[in-house]
C-alpha cells in the first residue's frame, strides 16, 4: 500500500483535527514510521476531537438562602440570582446555593461571593478566583491584655503589597518546598519566589488582624484573615491558561470564567495536588504570624482552629467551588480541631459556629457580611472627611490601618447589615452560633496606594 509522504501541523488541521499539545508528538510517529494513509488514519482517529459538550438547556438547580430587607438589597439580590441562572447552566455543574452574605462580583454568570457550585468531575479556577483558600485562623490568648496582643502582633504582620525583604522572612518548611517542586503547576520561580517572601504575609482589602475577647469565658483572641498571597494568585493564573484550553476543546459555548480542568486528565490531578499544597502554606502563613506573636509575648497558646472560605472541597466525585462560603460539614476539612469562624465587620462581633449539612445548604454557611454596593459606590455615598467618618464608625475601638491611610471601604458601612446576615442564618439553618468575640480591635492594610510612589512622583510633575 502506499506509503503517506511527510505531513505539517497544517494539513492535520485540514483533516478537521484540532491544534493541541499533542500534534508533535503525532507528527513524530506518523512521519517517522512512514505508515500507510490507512495505517496513518487509524492511528490519528485517538486525536479526533469528540463533540462539543452543549450547556444546559435549563440551570441546575441551587438553593437561595437570601433575602432583601429593602430596596438597595432587592437589586443585590436580584444580581446575584440571575448571575446564578446562567452560571448553573454550565455542563459540569450539578447543584449550587447562594448565602446571605452574596453579592455580584461580575458580569452574569460569574461565580458570586457567597456562592456556591458544585461540579462533577472538574475544577474551575474560575469559581475559586485568584484569592484561593481566603480563610480565618483563630488563637486563644488565655487572659492577655488585649492591647498588648494588638501590639506585638502589629509589630510582626505585614499588610500592602509585595512580600518580607530576606532579613524579615520567615524560615521555610523544608517538606512544603519538596512538594511545591514536585508539583508541575507550582514548580517555577515565580511561584517558589511568591511562596518565600509572602509567608507571614496579609495583603490588603479586607484582609484583617483583629482582636477581641470571648464572650463565654472572657479570653483574648487573635483573629487573622488573608488568603494564599502571589503564591496563590500565580497558581490560579496557570489554572485558567489550562481550563481555557479544555473549554476551546470540550465546550467552546461555555463562558470563559466557568472553564474547567477534568478531574480524571493529568492536569486535572496536579491541579488538585496544587490546591492542597496552596492549602497547607496557607494555613502555615496564618501559624506564622500567630506564633510569632504568641513567643514575643511569651504566652502559650490555650486553643486553636482555623477554617477557608473560598476553596474547593471534594468528596467522591463531586467538587464544591465555596466562593466565599464556610464549609459546617467535617468532611470538607480533614484536619479539623474546633468550630468556624464567621467574621461581620470590625465593630462587629467574630462569629464561632457550628452546624449540620441540610438539603439547601449544602453543608455550608456565610463567611461574613458581604457588601450590597461597590467600594466606589460606597466612597460617594458618605459626607465629611475620612476622619470624622473613620471616628464616628470607630469609636471605643483600637482600629489602626498598616499603611497610616485610612480606607473608609472597609468601615462597618460598608458592608452588609450584621443584624440581617445573623437573622438569615437562623431563618435558613446555616449555622449555630456557640460563641462570639467581641471587638477590642484590629490592623487592616488601610489606603497603602494614597501615597504610593508612582503617585508622589506624578504629583510632583
Amino acid at each position: 500500500m502506499k506509503k503517506t509522504e511527510k505531513i505539517t501541523g497544517k494539513e492535520l488541521i485540514g483533516m478537521g483535527f484540532k491544534s493541541g499539545k499533542w500534534f508533535p508528538e503525532a507528527l513524530d510517529y506518523v512521519n517517522s514510521k512512514e505508515l500507510t494513509e490507512v495505517e496513518m488514519m487509524e492511528y490519528l482517529q485517538q486525536y479526533r476531537p469528540g463533540p462539543e459538550i452543549p450547556l444546559l438547556e435549563e440551570p441546575a438547580v441551587f438553593n437561595i438562602n437570601i433575602k432583601a430587607e429593602n430596596e438597595l438589597e432587592e437589586e443585590n439580590v436580584e444580581k446575584v440570582v440571575t448571575s446564578m441562572e446562567v452560571l448553573m447552566k454550565t455542563p459540569t455543574l450539578v447543584k449550587g446555593a447562594i448565602m446571605p452574605d452574596a453579592c455580584p462580583t461580575g458580569p452574569a454568570g460569574t461565580i458570586p461571593v457567597g456562592g456556591i457550585a458544585v461540579a462533577k468531575n472538574a475544577i474551575h479556577p474560575g469559581m475559586h478566583s485568584a484569592d484561593i483558600c481566603c480563610s480565618v485562623m483563630l488563637t486563644d490568648f488565655g487572659n492577655a491584655n488585649p492591647k498588648e496582643v494588638l501590639d506585638a502582633a502589629h509589630s510582626i504582620t505585614h499588610f500592602g503589597p509585595g512580600g518580607r525583604d530576606r532579613t524579615t522572612q520567615f524560615r521555610f518548611p523544608a517538606d512544603l518546598l519538596e512538594e511545591i517542586e514536585n508539583n508541575v503547576f507550582l514548580n517555577n520561580q515565580k511561584c517558589i519566589s511568591a511562596a518565600r517572601s509572602h509567608l507571614g504575609t496579609q495583603g490588603d482589602g479586607n484582609h484583617f488582624l483583629f482582636v477581641g475577647k470571648s464572650k463565654k469565658t472572657g479570653n483574648t483572641m487573635l483573629i487573622t484573615h488573608h488568603g494564599s498571597r502571589g503564591f496563590g494568585a500565580n497558581l490560579y493564573a496557570r489554572g485558567m491558561k489550562v481550563a481555557e484550553q479544555f473549554r476551546k476543546e470540550l465546550s467552546p459555548k461555555t463562558l470563559k470564567q466557568n472553564a474547567w480542568i477534568p478531574y480524571e486528565t493529568e492536569e486535572g490531578k496536579a491541579y488538585w495536588e496544587a490546591l492542597q499544597i496552596i492549602r497547607k502554606w496557607t494555613k502555615k502563613n496564618h501559624e506564622c504570624i500567630h506564633d510569632a506573636t504568641l513567643e514575643k509575648l511569651g504566652i502559650e497558646q490555650e486553643n486553636r482552629f482555623w477554617n477557608e472560605h473560598n476553596f474547593v472541597f471534594k468528596d467522591g466525585d463531586l467538587f464544591y467551588h465555596a466562593k466565599g462560603a464556610t464549609p459546617l460539614d467535617s468532611k470538607f476539612m480533614p484536619d479539623i480541631t474546633g468550630p468556624r469562624l464567621i467574621p461581620l465587620n470590625m465593630s462587629e462581633p467574630v462569629l464561632i459556629v457550628e452546624g449540620k449539612t441540610t438539603a439547601n445548604n449544602l453543608g455550608f454557611a456565610p463567611h461574613g457580611a458581604g457588601r450590597n454596593i461597590s467600594r466606589t459606590q460606597h466612597r460617594k455615598s458618605k459626607t465629611g472627611t475620612f476622619l470624622e467618618i473613620f471616628e464616628e464608625e470607630t469609636q471605643d475601638l483600637d482600629v489602626r490601618f498598616f499603611s497610616k491611610e485610612i480606607d473608609i471601604t472597609e468601615l462597618p458601612s460598608a458592608y452588609k447589615n450584621a443584624e440581617t446576615v445573623r437573622n438569615q442564618m437562623e431563618e435558613f439553618g446555616l449555622g449555630e452560633v456557640i460563641d462570639e468575640v467581641i471587638p477590642y480591635g484590629c490592623i487592616m492594610a488601610g489606603d497603602w496606594q494614597k501615597n504610593a510612589p508612582w503617585k508622589r512622583k506624578r504629583r510632583r510633575k
